[in-house]
């Protein structure tokens, strides 16, 4: 099985708050070390009630002082949101106090709304010019060159690995020609997975930072005890795609018993597209998911993420997981 990773969106509950989201992570993250996950990565989205880790290189530096092994990283750091050397001064920052941990994911999306975007100030000017930015970020981040008039303090020659992070094919082709790691965000834009695979593999170009092509794919897991445990357990993630489809995206809602009581037929209908690649059930459903997973997409590692509103269950759902892939 390939390397085992957790994507963690750090979920705001119905009845919670940022503070305990947060203190929820970093135990998720123990306990993903304990169980000998690779990775854990939290995401920058902005103006979103249910999630908690807007501020990314704050929370990152919160689960790193919490955990000791597990790499902690973005996935991703919007880029076009900020000035590349700033994102550099943050992860040179996390690496000098966790050095060897830090992960560097980077995303071209506002990770918001339109009017979120503008009101980040940068976005809209920074998108096109995302292959430039990613450049100018890891110059910062390699050893300084003579003449250098600009320089990241810290983050000079820390060299924090970048991954570059798509959900279309624009990020694969740019990673490829880069010799970057790629992944590719399969849990909410499953439709150009394969393809963006394919394009990043047959384009990819041997670089400083990698000489074979290093592939990631994200996917849904809800795993529990019992099938119909774990299908209830995933009813909380259905509720929140199918907010962000109607544009009212709120707090994790706990599950309920059947989801066809809250949701139409046309807003399941757009929450199953979303959710194509997903291992739901017990231990041995979820092993031949991502045994399957793992065939189809031939990748170097998976990623899992999975909003459950319990944190006992999230727990529990990391500790079958891991057992299914060992």
């Amino acid at each position: 099985m390939s390397a085992l990773s957790v994507l963690d969106l750090s979920p705001v509950v119905e009845g919670g708050d940022a503070a305990r989201a947060l203190t929820e992570s970093a135990r998720l993250a123990r306990t993903a070390e304990r169980l000998g996950y690779t990775r854990f990565w939290l995401a920058e989205h902005h103006n979103m009630p249910g999630i908690a880790s807007a501020a990314t290189a704050v929370a990152i530096g919160h689960v790193a002082s919490q955990t000791s092994t597990i790499r902690v990283g973005a996935g991703g750091i919007m880029l076009p949101n900020h000035a590349p050397l700033m994102v550099a001064e943050a992860f040179g920052t996390l690496d000098a106090l966790y050095p060897g941990r830090i992960d560097l994911g980077l995303g071209r999306a506002p990770g918001t709304d339109g009017p979120t975007a503008r009101a980040l100030r940068r976005y809209f000017d920074g998108a096109d010019r995302f292959p430039q930015d990613v450049l100018e970020l890891q110059a910062y981040l390699a050893p300084a060159v003579e003449g250098q008039r600009v320089a990241a303090w810290p983050g000079q020659g820390s060299n924090v690995p970048l991954w570059l992070l798509g959900s279309s094919l624009f990020s694969a082709e740019l990673a490829a020609q880069l010799g970057l790691p790629f992944v590719f965000a399969s849990h909410f834009a499953p439709e150009l997975l394969l393809p963006a695979l394919k394009i990043y593999r047959e384009g990819f170009r041997p670089s400083k930072a990698l000489e074979q092509p290093h592939a990631m794919a994200v996917i849904n897991v809800f795993a529990a005890d019992t099938t119909a445990e774990a299908q209830r357990l995933a009813t909380s993630m259905q509720m929140a795609f199918a907010n962000v489809v109607r544009g009212t995206p709120g707090r994790l809602k706990p599950p309920v018993d059947d989801i066809a009581t809250v949701l139409t037929a046309q807003e399941r209908a757009a929450v199953d597209s979303r959710l194509t690649y997903a291992a739901i059930g017990d231990g041995e459903t979820v092993r031949k998911s991502l045994k399957d997973f793992r065939a189809l997409t031939h990748v170097d590692e998976i990623m899992v993420t999975g909003m459950i509103h319990d944190l006992d269950a999230r727990l529990r759902s990391l500790e079958i997981t891991a057992e299914a892939a060992a």
